[in-house]
């Protein structure tokens, strides 16, 4: 079957799976990177004609400079993203999952020359494309693969009303269902949560709301938040 997910287990026996990225959303990052990287070529090409050759010469440095460490720097203090890869919710990381270091993201960036030959990464194209994790070689080199970013979980809130303990013993399903309904509040009507409220506290219902109130005060208490 095919399939793009890698399963990894970590030394803590914790699974992880990594979603590889394919050579289509990966040039799309490249292609943003080196847009990046000629934007700040052209402005440092304007500071530094000002100062005649001496200022050619620092151009040359820092275009060097650029071109070398660029993704090396955002690989490294980034957590393995440059611009172009996050625009794509891309990232590297080393085989086991855990994020690249100078030497891995050094050795991977140091043969893109090599991917890049005989030209616009042929070499790179052919490997990724026979490789099962998409590699170009310079991540078979270096140990790494490119992945998709997870997106960030939202975290649910209990609305903050004073906490107060239920009135009667709630056991172990009963206090996920409570809090699992504090935390979902956003998303139900108001017509469907005083429904289920009054499943819980049936003497409430002369009160509008007062089932609702109760629950979330029964989840904030349940969560150990202060009343």
């Amino acid at each position: 079957m095919l399939d793009t997910y890698r399963a990894i287990e970590t030394p803590e026996g914790v699974e992880l799976r990594l979603r590889v990225a394919g050579p289509v959303v990966r040039s799309l990052a490249w292609a943003i990177d080196l847009l990046v990287r000629g934007g700040i070529y052209i402005a440092l090409s304007i500071v530094f004609s000002m100062f005649g050759k001496f200022g050619w010469g620092l151009l040359l440095v820092g275009l060097f400079l650029i071109e070398w460490f660029y993704p090396v720097l955002f690989e490294v203090y980034r957590h393995g993203v440059t611009p172009g890869k996050r625009s794509m919710g891309l990232c590297v990381v080393n085989d086991d999952g855990t994020p690249v270091g100078w030497s891995a993201s050094m050795i991977r960036n140091l043969l893109r020359y090599v991917d890049f030959l005989p030209v616009l990464y042929g070499f790179g194209l052919v490997s990724m494309l026979l490789h099962p994790d998409f590699k170009r070689l310079g991540d078979i080199a270096a140990g790494t693969r490119v992945v998709y970013r997870d997106a960030a979980q939202k975290v649910a809130q209990v609305p903050a009303v004073p906490a107060r303990p239920p009135h009667f013993p709630l056991n172990l399903e009963a206090q996920r269902a409570v809090i699992n309904f504090a935390e979902r509040s956003q998303e139900i009507s108001p017509e469907r949560m005083e429904e289920l409220a009054g499943i819980v506290f049936p003497h409430s219902g002369n009160q509008h709301g007062s089932g609702i109130n109760q629950l979330h005060a029964t989840a904030n208490w349940l969560l150990g938040k202060k009343s």
